[in-house]
């Protein structure tokens, strides 16, 4: 058994969207049921998480963004920047705290106290761009916590995998001149935000190091899976990186109201064996994932058991 963190905390629930949005509380409350229901509680090692300091977060988005962001929440506004980007008073604090628990667990990994971990956390962040908030995305985890593994840690080399339904275009924008950052982004295409074409690949000094794998409507576990072997794969060994990083949406899943994929939790299950097999070769087994899409409560919570299942074994 491999030692996985678990990080979450009751205040990712205080970030209200209203009864009718999407990106719920319910959604880290069924995850969380879920897994002590089906006994995966117990094999995972508890992780607390903190706020983030603004110093990592203003390596991703600019100081004015995040001083309008804490502001429009605590100011009592209901959106920012786009209309489906709810916010409440507590938003500005418990996005702080979402990028802080990546943040954590990045620590726990690099420390040894765990092998990977999963942040289940809210609000995602995979859209959130350096000045604008949208796709309900207010400060970006996963880049966050990328610039934070370079910059305390040292490492020099990192992948980033985006398996969400939507296309990572947040992500895509903090590194598309970086070269010590591999982004690759599987996705529904065309579909919101737009982006993620196969000719979006990275400019100047980051040429080459954005691969989009853009998909119809439809696709399925065997789809997803051909991808990952025939073409993430040679190029993430070609890489090497030193930690892998997931940005785990589980919005391509069949029964997901907001896409149109069918992904089921065994493909989640054989993507996972995947990466962590890449990442036994590679990294040392440094994996972390971060929750982003997932909007059917029930399909979710199985997805999430079945991706720690297999991160556990």
């Amino acid at each position: 058994m491999k030692r996985v963190g678990l990080i979450t905390h009751p205040d990712y629930q205080t970030h209200l969207t209203g009864l009718t949005h999407p990106e719920r509380p319910e959604r880290l409350q069924a995850i969380i049921e879920h897994l002590s229901r089906c006994g995966l509680t117990k094999d995972l090692v508890p992780l607390p998480p903190r706020q983030a300091e603004l110093k990592w977060v203003e390596q991703v988005h600019g100081p004015e963004y995040i001083h309008r962001v804490e502001e429009f929440c605590r100011g009592g506004r209901a959106i920012i920047d786009s209309m489906d980007t709810e916010i409440s008073p507590r938003s500005y604090d418990v996005s702080l705290l979402a990028a802080g628990g990546a943040l954590a667990a990045a620590d726990a990994i690099m420390g040894g106290k765990v092998d990977s971990a999963f942040c289940a956390v809210r609000p995602p962040g995979h859209h959130a761009l350096r000045d604008v908030a949208m796709g309900f995305c207010l400060f970006n985890n996963v880049a966050i916590t990328a610039k934070y593994l370079q910059q305390r840690h040292g490492l020099e080399r990192i992948l980033i995998i985006d398996w969400d339904v939507h296309h990572g275009n947040g992500t895509q924008d903090a590194f598309y001149a970086d070269p010590t950052v591999f982004f690759f982004s599987i996705h529904q295409f065309p579909f919101y935000p737009g982006t993620g074409s196969r000719g979006e690949a990275g400019e100047g000094a980051g040429a080459g190091f954005t691969l989009n794998a853009p998909m119809e409507a439809g696709r399925g576990d065997d789809d997803y899976l051909r991808v990952f072997e025939k073409i993430l794969a040679p190029r993430a060994h070609s890489f090497a990186p030193q930690f892998i990083l997931i940005s785990a949406g589980f919005d391509a899943h069949r029964a997901d109201p907001l896409a149109g994929m069918n992904l089921t939790e065994q493909g989640y299950e054989r993507l996972t064996d995947l990466v962590r097999s890449w990442a036994a070769d590679l990294c040392g087994g440094r994996i972390l994932s971060m929750l982003e899409g997932g909007y059917d409560l029930q399909a979710t919570a199985r997805s999430v058991e079945s991706h720690l299942g297999r991160l556990a074994h």
